[in-house]
């Protein structure tokens, strides 16, 4: 089977938030859908530490992020885990209903957890709409657009996680490299760029490239 197909469904890129007891927390998820008229899923990883703080939690947040959007939000909430960092440290948000929302986001939905499923790997929450509204006029950015556009990689725990197999080395007309931290793709020779240069999605260094 091709997995690649799967890439052709409609995801988007959200940040899903909720509590660690008083603390915000919270990852990147991109399978999130309308299930009824007041009713949300979204399915998270059984290893992400955002999955056992909903359970608890017992709610959650949907922040839709845009094309425009902040390049440190998805290097922090998609890379990093909640368990060795307070992400919202650093990032602008607002208190909605007790939980945190990405300011430079295109709106956000805040749920009840309702019920839940688990899957072998991931547990698909069930949330009743408690409050939403839009923040910023943004275009919302699109799975298909953070891979293609952004030349992002999803984390292990993504759903939609591929791991990406080098093409051969005749259809590649420029040396590639790629970042071990999240998989970022540089297409060019990445050793005449300056010694302090950082990967555009997670920000590590050149050191964390390899040539494939």
């Amino acid at each position: 089977m091709n997995k690649n197909i799967l890439r052709n469904l409609s995801y988007g890129v959200y940040v899903v938030s909720t509590l660690n007891g008083e603390k915000p927390t919270g990852c990147i998820a991109n399978s999130a859908m309308q299930v009824t008229h007041d009713t949300i899923a979204v399915s998270i990883n059984h290893e992400n530490f955002t999955n056992e703080c909903i359970k608890k939690a017992g709610k959650f947040a949907i922040s839709i992020l845009g094309v425009d959007v902040n390049d440190n939000i998805i290097p922090v909430f998609g890379f990093t885990s909640g368990r060795d960092r307070n992400k919202f440290e650093n990032v602008e948000s607002e208190e909605i209903d007790g939980l945190n929302v990405i300011s430079d986001s295109t709106g956000y939905i805040v749920c009840d957890v309702i019920n839940t499923m688990e899957t072998e790997t991931h547990t698909i929450f069930l949330g009743r709409i408690i409050d939403g509204d839009t923040l910023k006029d943004q275009i919302p950015m699109s799975y298909a657009y953070y891979h293609k556009v952004k030349k992002g990689n999803s984390p292990k725990a993504a759903p939609t996680f591929i791991e990406d197999t080098p093409k051969p080395e005749a259809e590649n007309s420029k040396p590639r490299y790629k970042c071990t931290i999240c998989g970022y793709i540089y297409e060019g020779d990445l050793t005449k760029e300056p010694d302090d240069y950082v990967c555009p999605l997670c920000k590590q260094g050149k050191e964390k490239f390899i040539k494939i």
